[in-house]
């Protein structure tokens, strides 16, 4: 019995020396350790481009719309709020998709520019407070503010609990442009 326990042990530890010495897997062993990580940062990478891409064309959408109020191109006159929430989501439709279904946004004229909200407005659930907002165009010479929301799905399983501030694994992206009309 201790001859075949010490036969055991031999071939053991040959095998084990065998390994050692030999290198072929090694490349495919580190390519293994490292592939998950790199993968993780990869994607964390691109979600968080794709995001940031996403809500500086929010922000260009708002500043535009914004420009044409303030000059004059539209108005309470040849604009209602369909036409304006089509114009808006025409603009940001290459990065949400069409229809806009997670679009919110507030149009208001204010008395002065400290009036102007400047938090965001989130309620207790953790979701976009909608309480307040509306469309209201103002005329020659008043201050406005138009705010734009948008809930943006957080892609990679990952990243949903890293990025996502919103209910429903959604993260808000958002841009505000406050202006005084030209006198038209």
């Amino acid at each position: 019995m201790a001859d075949r326990t010490y036969q055991l042990r031999t071939r053991i530890r040959r095998l084990v020396e065998r390994l050692e010495k030999d290198r072929r897997g090694a490349t495919a062993i580190e390519f293994s350790m490292l592939a998950i990580p790199f993968a993780m940062l990869a994607f964390a990478i691109l979600e968080s481009t794709v995001s940031f891409t996403a809500e500086e064309v929010i922000n260009r959408a708002a500043s535009k719309l914004g420009r044409q109020f303030q000059t004059g191109q539209l108005t309470a006159a040849n604009t209602d709020e369909t036409t304006f929430r089509n114009l808006l989501c025409n603009e940001i439709s290459i990065m949400v998709g069409g229809g806009c279904p997670e679009l919110v946004y507030d149009l208001q004229n204010y008395t002065s520019f400290a009036a102007v909200p400047t938090s965001l407005p989130i309620d207790l659930t953790g979701d976009i407070d909608v309480t307040g907002f509306g469309y209201n165009v103002g005329g020659a010479g008043t201050i406005n503010s138009l705010r734009v929301f948008y809930r943006w799905p957080v892609m990679t399983d990952m990243l949903k609990a890293h990025m996502s501030n919103l209910p429903d694994n959604k993260t808000l992206l958002y841009a505000t442009v406050t202006w005084k009309n030209e006198g038209f």
